[in-house]
């Protein structure tokens, strides 16, 4: 039994990753978050010829048809350049939402043109995980009502919503009595806000329920956590890079046994991760409803090994690393957004130990 990445999948990981190395340097990041940049037109544009917005769409609907594995991959790689780009509600979540619960018309409608980058939609289903004071959505005689917080992919053309007892609907970005608030985040590479609703019209996904809710968090969580394994692989490689030409006392100050320390602890924190989120990724394709507890234990995992992982390459660069001219700052703030988003490690530890009857 082969334990590892396929042809095809190295080289989906290689495309992405010498496109956005061309496409995506950091000046192009540091414009992005400095111009309040609603979309990279560019790079989505991009990206989508090279197959990313319909990875996991089913062929028959114009997409690729690849698997949740191929999904993670896809995100370790944005993570890894810190891409301005939307995925994980675009690319991930809507079309596992259309896939499990959407009518043959829904699927009809949006797919495609989510394929093909037409149309961006972005996912609130934040009140899902964690719900917040004065936040919820409830719907009503086909209409929604109530507050969304910490939308994914804010900037779209739709959105999926998920109400208070776990349905999901469609909703059109310029719906009559729908508000939109773009919100202030550390993380400035990708845009988050606000939905708030009053009486909107919404067009709900049929096969919505609480279960198809818990797989469509589920596969959020691990593109996300597959995001913040490739953001902390790029700061361990800039520490080791920069530790190799800062010279101290004389010497390069990767030559001090100190300097290699944190740099081999870094390395030894994250390396067994990478197949953690594999075997997550794989999991979700094959047997969607055990992996929920896979996912609800990996989150957490790389929310804690990230955050490490930040501190230790920011303290190896010193000073350097606080200043914006090295940029080291977008991962290290890209690491902290994950780590909040769609469960907290608290959180997400606390339905683990429910999953698994530890706590009622």
């Amino acid at each position: 039994m082969e334990f590892g990445l396929s042809t095809e999948q190295t080289q989906l990981k290689d495309a992405l990753d010498h496109y956005l190395r061309e496409r995506a340097p950091l000046d192009r990041v540091r414009r992005f978050a400095d111009n309040n940049e609603g979309r990279a037109a560019d790079l989505i544009a991009g990206l989508a010829e090279l197959g990313l917005a319909g990875l996991l769409i089913p062929e028959r609907h114009g997409g690729v048809g690849l698997a949740m594995l191929d999904a993670c991959l896809a995100a370790e790689v944005l993570g890894y350049h810190v891409a301005p780009v939307p995925f994980t509600a675009n690319s991930v979540m809507v079309p596992t939402a259309l896939l499990l619960a959407g009518s043959d018309a829904q699927q009809l409608e949006w797919l495609p043109r989510i394929a093909t980058g037409q149309v961006l939609v972005g996912a609130a289903l934040a009140e899902r995980s964690g719900a917040r004071a004065g936040a919820g959505v409830t719907a009503r005689d086909g209409k929604l009502s109530g507050k969304s917080l910490h939308v994914l992919d804010f900037e779209a053309d739709a959105y999926v919503v998920a109400d208070t007892e776990g349905g999901l609907h469609l909703v059109s970005a310029d719906a009559r009595g729908l508000t939109r608030i773009r919100l202030e985040t550390v993380d400035r590479s990708r845009p988050v806000g606000e939905l708030v609703f009053d009486a909107v019209s919404a067009d709900r996904l049929p096969g919505s329920s609480v279960a198809v809710c818990d797989r469509v968090l589920a596969a959020g969580r691990c593109v996300l956590a597959a995001d913040t394994l490739g953001a902390a692989q790029h700061m361990i490689d800039q520490a080791v890079a920069y530790a190799k030409q800062r010279e101290q006392f004389g010497r390069v100050i990767a030559s001090f046994q100190a300097v290699k320390h944190l740099c081999a602890e870094m390395v030894a924190q994250l390396e067994p991760s990478r197949a953690f989120v594999w075997y997550a990724g794989h999991q979700l394709g094959e047997s969607p409803v055990e992996a929920g507890l896979t996912v609800c234990q990996l989150k957490p995992h790389l929310d804690e090994v990230g955050r490490s992982v930040a501190k230790t390459a920011t303290e190896v660069h010193g000073g350097m690393g606080f200043t914006d001219l090295l940029g080291l700052h977008y991962w290290f703030k890209r690491i902290g957004f994950n780590r909040q988003m769609l469960g907290s490690p608290e959180y997400l530890r606390r339905q683990a130990a429910r999953t698994q009857g530890l706590i009622a």
